[in-house]
């Protein structure tokens, strides 16, 4: 709907958000600072960082990640992405960015924000940004194909007990570990 809306639900999410750690919680601080002074901070269009909205994408049984060879960042990712104008919610960037990626129908998002993180990047700007990335856990329904679109290189379902070789380095495995403990969301 807005940049206000998007803003509003970003804040929102990181108010409500409880981290397990020390250094999670002085990264909620520091989001939530970021956005009180950075009203269009949820859009690409802010250069100096930007909220994405990730998923780690579990199958029905929870066995299984839904990963991305994403074609800038070079490695196996999590699906997700730019909040959108047209996103009415951090939830709903979420969503758009999982469907369109996994081309998947019938995704089932927990609303509780998992992880956040960020991480400098050149984006789709062409300029040096840094991404602010507040990550969700969502479920495919049980027999869900994955079809890749155009921003993934390939994409894949892994076993959450024999995850890509970068999986460690990247934090992937801690999303896994997270979204394991948390238990997928019911549909």
């Amino acid at each position: 709907m807005t940049a206000e809306s998007l803003h509003a639900t970003a804040t929102a999410t990181l108010e409500s958000w409880q981290p397990s750690s020390a250094a999670d919680e002085s990264l909620r601080h520091t989001l939530l600072a970021f956005l009180g002074s950075a009203p269009r901070g949820c859009l690409r269009e802010h250069v100096p960082g930007h909220i994405t909205a990730s998923a780690v994408v579990m199958d029905d049984a929870g066995a299984n990640v839904l990963l991305t060879l994403h074609p800038r960042v070079g490695r196996w990712i999590q699906l997700g992405g730019h909040c959108e104008e047209s996103d009415d919610t951090l939830l709903d960037a979420a969503m758009r960015e999982a469907t369109e990626e996994s081309g998947m129908t019938g995704l089932v998002i927990d609303p509780v924000l998992l992880s956040a993180h960020t991480h400098p990047i050149t984006c789709s700007l062409g300029v040096p940004t840094r991404h602010l990335d507040l990550r969700f856990l969502i479920r495919a329904p049980a027999g869900a194909e994955p079809v890749a679109s155009d921003e993934s290189d390939d994409l894949r379902w892994w076993p959450v007990d024999a995850l890509p070789d970068t999986a460690r380095s990247d934090g992937i495995a801690h999303l896994v570990d997270l979204a394991r403990e948390r238990g997928l969301p019911t549909v």
